[in-house]
């Protein structure tokens, strides 16, 4: 194999691949990318067994062919060749070598034989739907932050993609939850996704998902099936395992009697609720909430560090409440508003505490209070 190929090309590659092999491999070929050049297209394969990428990318191709090399070895190599460098890269499968070679800089790097790079099993996909990327940032970017980290319930350990029931129609639904928080988020619902099966996508995956979603323009095949889920661009495919777990009932931790309704200026919320937890002694400390007519003052009581208070003026009619939150918690929440404000629902302040965005029912979030 040798190809010659631009040094901005062959990082962008290397880059989408690299990000998936796991650091500390016992396995020497799942830290390697494999490279295989035919035509005008090289493509760069990467995988830790669970997660996929395929990256193409256009280059010279003199003589086709395929071998695996070190993946992050190869990213630092590029990432560190001067902007607009053509690079040469040759393999000598005798010698196990892959000759890397940018102007006067000549590198020669270990290879290992392509057979013994594990390929995902291509599987039968009971869905194929197109999403924008725009739809699939959204759904995903918003709900991400529920995620639950606790290996014991690993069911919770991803986003719910799935098809759900929004006013008697069919929606695209993204839901997370980790037991104190929950976000669900909806989009209409794509052609070809109806019969979709509902699968839990791991947070490594979302995490990989976002780059194939920075260009608004880019259209997004999506197919899923029992046991994986296929994101493919023109350039990129990311195949994924899916959680192997049934996601919990969230419909039931949703309240849908809360009646007592807040609204405040979203940003103002954030920032303000920002500053009150700079004396909280760690991240977990309650933000207390104190309501009535038209006013909301958020306070810390941190006896060991200070206290913090701080008024603002907001839309509120019904009877007092002092409610009190954890503080990172209301900041992910605050976070997720992209309108103008956020409205939240109250019941007690005991209950599970609902939050929209503005008028809009299409993103639901829901946190517990704390005991202040």
């Amino acid at each position: 194999m040798k190809i010659n190929i631009e040094r901005g090309a062959l990082l962008k590659a290397v880059s989408g691949a690299q990000s998936v092999v796991e650091r500390r491999n016992t396995i020497p070929i799942l830290a390697n990318v494999l490279i295989e050049a035919e035509g005008e297209t090289v493509s760069f394969r990467a995988t830790d067994l669970d997660i996929e990428v395929i990256d193409r990318t256009v280059a010279q191709v003199e003589r086709a062919g395929a071998t695996t090399v070190s993946a992050v070895m190869l990213h630092d190599i590029a990432r560190k060749l001067p902007d607009g460098a053509l690079v040469s890269l040759t393999d000598d499968s005798a010698a196990g070598r892959l000759t890397v070679e940018a102007g006067r800089a000549n590198f020669s790097l270990a290879t290992l034989p392509k057979e013994d790079f594990p390929i995902m099993a291509s599987s039968e996909y009971s869905a194929n739907f197109p999403a924008s990327a725009p739809v699939l940032r959204r759904l995903f970017d918003k709900s991400k932050f529920a995620i639950s980290t606790e290996e014991t319930r690993y069911y919770l350990n991803g986003v719910y993609l799935h098809v759900g029931e929004a006013e008697d129609d069919q929606v695209l639904r993204c839901v997370a939850t980790d037991g104190h928080r929950l976000a669900r988020i909806d989009a209409p619902l794509p052609e070809g996704a109806a019969g979709m099966p509902g699968v839990i996508v791991p947070r490594k995956t979302v995490g990989e998902l976002r780059k194939l979603l920075e260009d608004d323009d880019t259209a997004v095949a999506v197919s899923v099936s029992e046991t994986k889920v296929r994101f493919a661009t023109p350039d990129i495919t990311l195949t994924s395992k899916v959680i192997d777990g049934t996601f919990p009932d969230y419909d039931r931790v949703i309240p849908t009697g809360n009646s007592r309704k807040l609204e405040v200026d979203a940003a103002e919320f954030a920032r303000a609720v920002d500053r009150v937890a700079t004396v909280a002694s760690d991240s977990s400390r309650a933000v207390r909430m104190a309501l009535e007519e038209d006013r909301l003052v958020l306070s810390v009581n941190a006896p060991d560090v200070g206290t913090a208070e701080e008024e603002l003026a907001v839309a509120y009619g019904d009877e007092k409440l002092e409610i009190g939150f954890n503080a990172k918690y209301l900041l992910e929440i605050a976070a997720q508003v992209d309108r103008e404000n956020a409205v939240f629902l109250f019941n007690s302040s005991s209950d599970p505490t609902l939050m929209r965005e503005g008028g809009d029912a299409s993103a639901v979030y829901v946190v517990m209070p704390m005991r202040v």
